[in-house]
């Protein structure tokens, strides 16, 4: 019995997935929430040494094996210095800008496993006294962050246990409107991952039986280059990556579609996958766009760096506002879902 599709329902995972913080090199807690999720529904899963976790679902066919895989870990920052005022410096884990952090609320999680939030804000910010506020260059020098607590010097900040290499995850200030719109730092991956749970999820409440063995992977550090690039068993013939579609000028993609990728800054993905993508979207009535992202690259490039033999391929929800406070619609969502749900049922390419 094919699976039904609840838009409600996808954004509800999609909304708890952004609410975890999970900056790169900061993912057990999000690993071990969707682990949890994993052993619930009975589907098999395991942790590789990076700290990833792959789930497996059986096929007819467990000579030859598909691979999806969609990230979990987001942009983030680490304190490189303790000021002498009691503020922070950081220095960025992922490729965010520091004029879309201006003004965020954060997370300080220090290694006693204690945590303290804060703001990120330009050193000259008040207007009242810094006559260069809205002229000085928002970079690592300018940029500090406020905590939350009474400190005014370096040693009451390192008396709370704060120290130079914590992790600093950004508020994702996520919000599902009526209209459809969700919007949230981390949609980039994180609605991708909530995709694959939500597949994870109907795939095994609905018994449905997949063509081949596939393995689903979330992987921990994609936003610095080598998240997907390891553990791919040698059957695996074909790899999906799930992944945004970035919004811009001069693109096709869009908030509504599932945007399949033609080429980024990686090269070309395998035109086979493509075009057998393009016609289960066709078949299937999945509304999708093909787009080249010039500024991208993926989990499925990065295990082609890594040397693995498989067929490539990349598609995702179009998002608005890459690496800044970003937005996407049910409809794109869905329309993804559909399109990995089709593909996962469908023959090699």
């Amino acid at each position: 019995m094919p699976i039904t599709f609840s838009g409600k329902e996808l954004l509800q995972i999609i909304n708890e997935l952004v609410s975890i913080p999970s900056p790169s090199g900061y993912t057990d807690r999000i690993v071990d929430h969707m682990a949890t999720q994993l052993d619930r529904l009975g589907i098999a899963h395991t942790k590789n040494r990076k700290g990833a976790l792959i789930a497996t679902l059986p096929g007819k066919n467990d000579q030859v094996h598909r691979l999806v895989t969609a990230h979990i870990d987001t942009l983030g920052a680490m304190v490189k210095e303790i000021k002498s005022n009691g503020r922070l410096r950081l220095t960025k884990i992922g490729g965010s800008r520091w004029p879309h952090v201006e003004g965020e609320y954060c997370r300080i999680f220090t290694t006693d496993d204690n945590s303290y939030t804060g703001t990120i804000l330009m050193h000259q910010t008040s207007v009242h006294v810094y006559k260069d506020s809205s002229t000085a260059e928002r970079n690592q020098e300018n940029m500090e962050v406020r905590l939350d607590a009474r400190v005014s010097n370096a040693d009451d900040v390192r008396k709370l246990g704060i120290n130079v290499g914590d992790f600093v995850a950004f508020d994702p200030r996520v919000e599902v409107l009526p209209s459809g719109f969700i919007k949230s730092r981390h949609l980039d991956d994180k609605a991708s991952a909530g995709i694959l749970m939500y597949l994870l999820q109907e795939i095994q409440e609905n018994s449905e039986s997949l063509p081949f063995t596939t393995h689903f992977l979330f992987s921990n550090y994609e936003e610095i280059g080598f998240g997907g690039n390891s553990n791919i068993p040698d059957q695996v013939a074909e790899y999906l990556a799930v992944d945004m579609g970035a919004i811009g000028d001069g693109q096709m993609t869009d908030e509504y579609t599932v945007s399949i990728c033609a080429m980024d800054s990686s090269g070309p993905y395998n035109a086979r996958l493509r075009q057998h993508l393009v016609e289960l979207a066709m078949k299937h009535g999945v509304e999708y766009r093909v787009d080249i992202y010039p500024f991208y690259a993926s989990d499925a490039s990065a295990a082609l760096r890594a040397g693995h033999d498989v067929v490539h391929g990349l598609i995702g929800p179009g998002i608005d506002a890459s690496h800044a406070f970003e937005r996407t619609h049910v409809d794109s969502v869905l329309n993804t879902a559909k399109l990995v749900y089709y593909y996962l049922l469908s023959d090699l390419c």
